[in-house]
């Protein structure tokens, strides 16, 4: 493996950061852009039932936040619960708009890796092939060990640049669309809190839990 990204040259170098870079982002989205870290199945019933029984306090309104992006949210509603429902929804949809950047996180970066390896990977395959020309300008055709080493420079970076473009890219549209799933998850949750908070929407959450 160690030969091969040495025959590479040197753009390899660039290449192997990109797919480190990719690889570290990819494993922290995925731990954090789980439902449990983002948006709790019942949060918004428990919160409901915690404010029927009055027992919601600035230290259970702590730890809800803590918990998780949608906790964030609807204890920004809740806290503003009192000066009516558009001040409600407008201070939701504050928080939410930072939730969403958090959420959005590192993709950029991804994105970016899965759009510029490609090009490292053709950079480098003009590379070899000046040295191939070269070679050829200054020995001729016979010596067929140095044109087959620019050839296969030019080659193994393109292979690279490709083998870390595509699966940065799948997964910078897995995760774009993860973020989608989630954000509209998290919107019609707080609309519920919106709605049971002011009285304009009866909720059967334990029917909804089942």
């Amino acid at each position: 493996m160690l030969e091969l990204v040495k025959s590479g040259g040197w753009l390899m170098l660039p290449i192997l950061l990109c797919s480190i870079g990719a690889l570290a982002i990819v494993a922290e989205r995925f731990w954090s852009l789980r439902s449990v870290r983002v948006a709790p199945k019942h949060l918004v019933a428990d919160v409901w039932k915690l404010v029927q029984k009055n027992q919601l306090n600035k230290d259970r309104l702590a730890q809800i936040r803590a918990g998780s992006a949608l906790g964030q949210i609807l204890v920004s509603g809740l806290n503003n619960s009192k000066h009516g429902r558009e001040v409600m929804k407008e201070s939701i949809e504050e928080t939410a708009a930072k939730v969403v950047h958090e959420l959005e996180r590192f993709l950029n970066p991804l994105g970016t890796i899965a759009a510029v390896t490609p090009l490292l990977g053709l950079l480098g395959t003009v590379v070899g092939m000046i040295k191939v020309f070269s070679e050829i300008m200054i020995q001729g055709t016979g010596n067929a060990n140095v044109l087959a080493g620019g050839i296969s420079e030019a080659l193994i970076t393109t292979a690279a640049g490709l083998t870390v473009a595509i699966p940065a890219l799948v997964m910078h549209r897995y995760f774009v669309r993860r973020v989608d799933f989630l954000v509209v998850e998290m919107e019609q949750e707080a609309v519920k809190l919106v709605e049971v908070i002011h009285g304009d929407r009866e909720v059967d959450f334990e029917r909804a839990q089942g």
